[in-house]
């Protein structure tokens, strides 16, 4: 058992070391803002935020963040930028 478990580990590592072998489909994250904490969620490829921002921008500084944490993990264009159609 501990010989498949090492293999397992072993193989895990192998593959962190390639992130673009992980592509998340579906997330929630709360991210600190100054004034509150926010969820972000990834639905159907977008992100999208429970603050005033996003609900009247379409994006913000929380979605951002987390584009920017997760970008390797995240499907193209998950986080809308401003202009950009």
């Amino acid at each position: 058992m501990h010989s498949a478990l090492h293999g397992m580990i072993d193989k895990a590592h192998r593959y962190a070391e390639q992130p673009e072998r992980v592509q998340l489909s579906g997330l929630t994250a709360s991210v600190r803002g100054d004034n509150s904490e926010h969820n972000v969620r990834l639905a159907d490829g977008r992100l999208s935020c429970d603050c005033d921002h996003h609900a009247h921008e379409g994006i913000c500084a929380h979605v951002l963040t987390v584009e920017r944490v997760l970008k390797l993990h995240l499907p193209k264009d998950a986080a809308p930028y401003p202009g950009a159609s």
